[in-house]
This record gives structure tokens, sequence and C-alpha cells, in this order.
């Protein structure tokens, strides 16, 4: 009779199980089939020529209602010549150590670029914002390959990186190898300037806007005396501004790089 009774709860239980499921499975297939857009989210799985493990980083986009969406891996259009059409100016924002993506949010430089015509996303590095950290970033050549999978799995084409502070771990190594990914360059006093030799820096050749307040004397000076031999260079000091010249001087700062941007379309 125990044994009789027993496999009748197991039989229920196994009957219930599968009517849970059955009801669940169509929400389940509904959330994973969402846009990571919709969450801000986006996953950068490991690919054969980027070794390093998936990291999962945060990013927000400055869009406006009626854009087109990111340019998602299709075929770039081409004109009646043949030639193919670039997109327009992709701007992508890093940020420094004290910050995130959000601060290009609150400073209403993503809404300014975005009514400005340009595409932006805004990335939350490893380790800071909603992304976590990940032990295998430690070196220079895993962190240029998240930026590459990072615009790879964007399908960022037309990139204008803008870098201040500490995210020059990141961006000053992804320059040196893998400056004709970039449309243009943004330095904001980028740590890891004094890395690269003047010969390093004369090979590169894309467009840079170097910017750095005045009172900083520490890591502005630097960055600036390092980056000036970039042979297409223009320099932008903001007077009366700290480190973070862009939280002092937000207007004058939205304009110097909109002046930029204009310029390389």
């Amino acid at each position: 009779m125990n044994f009789l009774r027993n496999r009748l709860v197991v039989l229920g239980l196994v009957l219930l199980a599968t009517v849970l499921l059955y009801l669940l499975l169509p929400s389940i297939r509904q959330s994973n089939m969402e846009p990571s857009f919709e969450a801000e989210r986006t996953e950068l799985m490991s690919t054969p020529h980027l070794p390093i493990p998936a990291v999962n980083v945060s990013i927000r986009t400055g869009q406006l209602p009626g854009d087109p969406p990111l340019f998602f891996r299709e075929a770039l259009p081409v004109d009646s010549a043949g030639r193919q059409i670039l997109p327009r100016l992709q701007v992508v924002l890093l940020h420094g150590q004290a910050f995130s993506s959000k601060t290009w949010e609150d400073l209403g430089t993503m809404t300014y670029l975005a009514a400005t015509g340009y595409q932006v996303l805004a990335m939350d590095l490893p380790g800071y914002g909603n992304s976590l950290d990940s032990e295998s970033l430690k070196t220079d050549q895993n962190r240029v390959d998240l930026l590459s999978r990072f615009m790879e799995a964007l399908g960022v084409r037309a990139a204008v990186l803008l870098s201040p502070s500490m995210s020059g771990r990141y961006s000053m190594p992804f320059l040196m190898t893998n400056s004709a990914q970039l449309r243009g360059f943004v330095a904001i006093a980028p740590v890891g300037t004094h890395s690269y030799t003047a010969e390093q820096y004369q090979k590169i050749q894309t467009p840079t806007l170097i910017v750095f307040g005045a009172l900083d004397t520490n890591l502005g000076a630097q960055s600036h005396k390092n980056l000036i031999q970039l042979p297409h260079h223009s320099v932008v000091k903001l007077e009366d501004a700290r480190h973070a010249c862009y939280m002092d001087k937000p207007k004058e700062f939205h304009h110097v790089l909109i002046d930029f941007l204009n310029k390389l379309k």
C-alpha cells in the first residue's frame, strides 16, 4: 500500500511539473527573444579570433524617437558607382574611474549628440556602473579585444571613440593597434599616454581632439604633452576647469565636441 501511494505521489509531481513547464514555456521563449537594447545591455560573446571569455557590459544608447536602429551587421549600401556609403558617425563614450555611462546621460551629452544627428553609445566598462568586473581583462590586448568585440556586436563601423582619464587603459592600446577602425578620437586627459614612443604616435592617422582642463596640471598636462605627437590633432584647453573638465564646463565641452565631429563628416 505504501509503495503504491509513493508511486502515485511521484506521478502527481511529474504531471504538475509538466503542466507548469507547458504554461511557462511561451513567456520564457519571449523573454529570451527580447532585444538587448530593451535592458540597455549586450552580451559580447567570444569568437574564435577573440579568445577571452564572454564579458557582459551595460550600455546606454542615445536614440531619439524615430531614429533608425544601429547598423547590425548588414551590408553597407552603395552609391551609383558601386562605392560603399559609410553610415553616419557613431560616437562611443567611455568614462573615468569615478563615473559611468550614466554620467553622459546626466550631463546631457547623449541627448545633445543624438539631437545633432549622431548615434551614441555609452559603455559601462567592466567593474563600473552596471557591468561586472572580469579577471580576464588584465592585459592591453584583452582590453583591445573587448572594445573590438563591443563595436562588432553593435555594428559600429564609423566610430569616434571618446575617452577620459581611466578609460585610457582601453582606448590608448586600441588607438595604437586598431586605429583604422576609428573615424576620430577624443582624448580627455587619458591615462597611459606615456607608454608610447614618438614613432608610434606618428604612425596614427586618426583625427584627434585633445581636451583638458587648465587646472589639471598633472594628467591633463602630461597627456597633452604626449598626444600632440599625433600628426592630425587639435587642442582645446578649458579654462577654470579641473581634471574632469567636461563636468566643470559642459556647455563649452559640448560646443568643441560637436565642432570636431562636424569636421569629420
